[in-house]
């Protein structure tokens, strides 16, 4: 007997930071895929550096027909295996991919632009208080500054830095969804 099914979302387990590498083979074999990514600072010795991460590490979502493609999908470069419990190899709901879309954007693609506040928690990127915690307790515009207090050998000190050379504490994924 021969019957179509309809195509579904399948979580996917790619290999170690492949996950771009294994959403592009498989798109070339016509695979839906969607894999939701975001971009922010990240605090590094020579300074804050933006970064692009998979907003679920180690996974992505690909739209195809069980019976026809799970083969092809399974073995693609890239990709570990499909999500499963078990013999059970749960579905993702359109609904959640199409919520997902909405939040993430068009380019799968959402930029974490941290506007600080006074109370803001953050870290100090390069240069010699690089990697120490602070709190904003003032933000400069007109001079591109920030005062902020920080504990250092033992005392609560207030120091004014550039804004570029902080960055959040807070994790990045957290405010998304």
């Amino acid at each position: 007997m021969n019957h179509t099914v309809e195509p579904a979302w399948f979580c996917l387990r790619s290999q170690v930071r492949h996950e771009a590498g294994a959403a592009a083979r498989l798109r070339l074999e016509g695979i839906e895929v969607f894999l939701p990514r975001i971009r922010f600072k990240r605090a590094t010795v020579r300074g804050p550096v933006w970064v692009t991460e998979a907003l679920f590490p180690g996974y992505l979502f690909a739209r195809f027909d069980w019976v026809a493609s799970q083969r092809l999908v399974r073995h693609a470069p890239g990709v570990s295996t499909i999500v499963s419990f078990g013999p059970h190899v749960p579905s993702v709901p359109a609904e959640v991919i199409a919520a997902l879309r909405t939040t993430i954007g068009a380019q799968e693609l959402h930029e974490i632009s941290h506007e600080m506040i006074p109370g803001d928690a953050v870290q100090i990127s390069g240069g010699v208080l690089h990697g120490l915690s602070a709190v904003v307790t003032q933000v400069l515009p007109a001079r591109e500054r920030v005062r902020v207090l920080l504990e250092f050998l033992g005392q609560q000190t207030s120091v004014e830095v550039e804004a570029s050379a902080v960055v959040a504490q807070a994790q990045p994924r957290r405010g998304i969804l």
